[in-house]
């Protein structure tokens, strides 16, 4: 059987624009791609917590650090950092986040323009192990946060829509310690 050089080069074409459409887009490799990063903790609403955020370098890998104590007292109970995105039109199906910790929950929080108010988010858990791993967050685990005005925020979002990307310690008071090296798109 023998193909023509037309059809060749019009299957290799779709190929290369398939492949380009499920590539993932980078939102931050602490190299070629950066977002500016900005530590926020509840002090910001009467709240207690301390956050230490820097950008440290370990065995030729450069990666962010967050740590702190987050205490519940005065109606506190969170820190973060958190950058403003602005995502491509794709078909993206989640979040991947190249993490480690000390093996406790945090949050990836995004915020759309469904989300103005400060208490608004969608949210989704994830354990930063102790050693870097690569970790798949759909866009399906996200859920909107709860509380006051949630009933107008839409239960889910248009992944086109996030204006920020948040890495939080919430909840419960504990002490934080999480570093990530990169988050994109998948």
């Amino acid at each position: 059987m023998k193909i023509s050089t037309s059809f060749k080069i019009l299957l290799g074409i779709i190929i290369l624009n398939l492949s380009l459409n499920t590539m993932a887009q980078i939102i931050d490799n602490l190299d070629n791609q950066r977002v500016k990063w900005i530590p926020i903790s509840d002090q910001v609403m009467g709240g207690i917590s301390e956050v230490i955020f820097l950008e440290k370098e370990e065995d030729g890998l450069s990666f962010y650090h967050m740590e702190g104590k987050v205490r519940t007292e005065n109606n506190g109970g969170f820190i973060q950092f958190r950058a403003e995105v602005e995502i491509e039109d794709k078909d993206y199906k989640g979040l991947k986040i190249k993490t480690r910790g000390n093996g406790e929950e945090y949050y990836l929080h995004l915020r759309t323009p469904d989300t103005k108010r400060q208490w608004l988010y969608y949210g989704s858990k994830f354990i930063a192990s102790e050693e870097w791993t690569w970790i798949e967050i759909p866009f399906s685990s996200f859920r909107k946060s709860g509380g006051l005005f949630s009933r107008f925020v839409p239960n889910n979002f248009d992944p086109e829509s996030i204006k920020t990307i948040g890495i939080v310690a919430i909840g419960k008071a504990f002490y934080a310690d999480i570093d990530v090296a990169g988050i994109e798109l998948y």
